[in-house]
């Protein structure tokens, strides 16, 4: 589902944003990718939905060889892929059903698959009755639901998610993670970045701890023919 081996990304003001990235998520698996503000964390996502290109490396996603991507084939993996961006990127005069209509509407969907399906996911993240609604309208959570089902309504083998619960309180993060799981039960892989270190512990998941850019704790079983002598710390695998 995912292979990234020996990753690394620089930029000429941030020469070390990911260093040495190796690991391996197999489908099926929901995963944390937690660090501090500035550990690495978007810009390991953008890699793997190829808004960015490794400076050292080989990635694979969903079958996609991501260094032999050409530009007209990045459409083709991400239609293989949702992203649930940290700013969410509604759009404001459009309803929540415009909203994630759209994401089908990009996708050259026939006009009655996608008036069967859209509110087939809005049921399923809870949030039906909104259908007519604009974002300003909604609750910091609720747009967050817009947001997950916009990302998943052309069932995506792998869900990416930027600091989902990052603008929401308690409850309401406790009802996205609850989603989720249920998306993730459902067959979608999922990763889900967060600077907040509570999230594994509310929903014990597997889970990546970036710092400075680099791996320093992981609970996947990943190879040690690809690791190496990474010093990388593996901690058990979290208990279901």
């Amino acid at each position: 589902m995912i292979e990234m081996v020996h990753v690394s990304k620089a930029y000429n003001e941030s020469p070390r944003v990911l260093l040495d990235i190796t690991l391996k998520v197999d489908k099926g698996k929901f995963v944390y990718l937690t660090g501090p503000s500035g550990s690495g964390k978007t810009t390991f996502l953008k890699l793997l939905y190829a808004a960015e290109r490794p400076t050292e490396g080989e990635i694979q996603v969903n079958g996609f060889r991501l260094s032999r991507l050409k530009p007209r084939e990045i459409p083709h993996l991400r239609r293989s892929l949702g992203v649930v961006f940290q700013d969410l990127k509604l759009l404001p005069r459009w309803t929540v059903s415009e909203n994630v209509a759209f994401a089908l509407e990009v996708l050259g969907v026939p006009r009655r698959e996608i008036l069967k399906k859209t509110p087939e996911v809005l049921r399923l993240v809870g949030i039906e009755r909104k259908g007519k609604c604009f974002p300003s309208q909604l609750s910091a959570g609720e747009q967050q639901r817009v947001a997950i089902a916009r990302a998943i309504v052309n069932n995506p083998l792998l869900l990416l998610a930027d600091e989902p619960t990052g603008n929401i309180g308690l409850g309401a993060t406790e009802g996205i993670l609850r989603l989720f799981d249920e998306i993730n039960l459902r067959g979608t892989t999922l990763v889900l970045a967060t600077h907040n270190y509570g999230l594994p512990a509310m929903l014990p998941k597997e889970r990546i701890v970036l710092e400075g850019g680099r791996i320093v704790e992981s609970s996947l079983p990943n190879p040690a023919t690809l690791i190496g002598e990474s010093g990388i710390r593996y901690v058990a695998p979290p208990r279901t």
